[in-house]
């Protein structure tokens, strides 16, 4: 069974980084001081397991009045395609619904907007490069 959950431990902390590691780093080609940055010590993070196994991980962080950001939301590729990806963003929106957000930011990688689409994101930006990789700039409105 898999289940996400907020990081609470240090060990959680570091399954989630290798995650992230794993995608963003090894098969994205992203250099690990861009990957893991100042705004690690200020999230919350979450990670998903399977069979006591990482193999997902994203970050909260609340920006600005009523505003989330979602980011480094990412999939081990043996697990992608079979809604962990869903269940890591449901997992991580009921966190901020919790807080009297209204809206939450993401940086879309290109690739992955139609996903994004598919939980009521919308673009809001032109395409632009992050670390060499086009996005997009997406939110999402929480209804009242």
């Amino acid at each position: 069974m898999v289940f996400a959950k907020i990081v609470e431990t240090e060990k959680e902390l570091q399954d989630a980084f290798f995650v992230r590691k794993e995608v963003f780093v090894k098969e994205q080609g992203i250099p690990l001081p861009l990957e893991i940055d100042e705004y690690d010590e200020i999230a919350t993070h979450f990670v998903a397991y399977f069979e006591n196994r990482p193999i997902a991980a994203g970050r909260v962080r609340f920006i600005e009045d009523l505003t989330a950001t979602v980011d480094r939301v990412c999939v081990l590729p043996p697990f992608r395609r079979k809604q962990i990806g869903v269940l890591m963003m449901k997992s991580l929106e009921q966190y901020i619904k919790g807080s009297n957000i209204k809206k939450v930011k993401i940086k879309a990688q290109t690739h992955a907007i139609p996903f994004y689409e598919k939980q009521n994101y919308y673009i809001t930006s032109p395409e632009f490069l992050d670390a060499g990789i086009p996005h997009r700039a997406m939110e999402k409105v929480f209804d009242s």
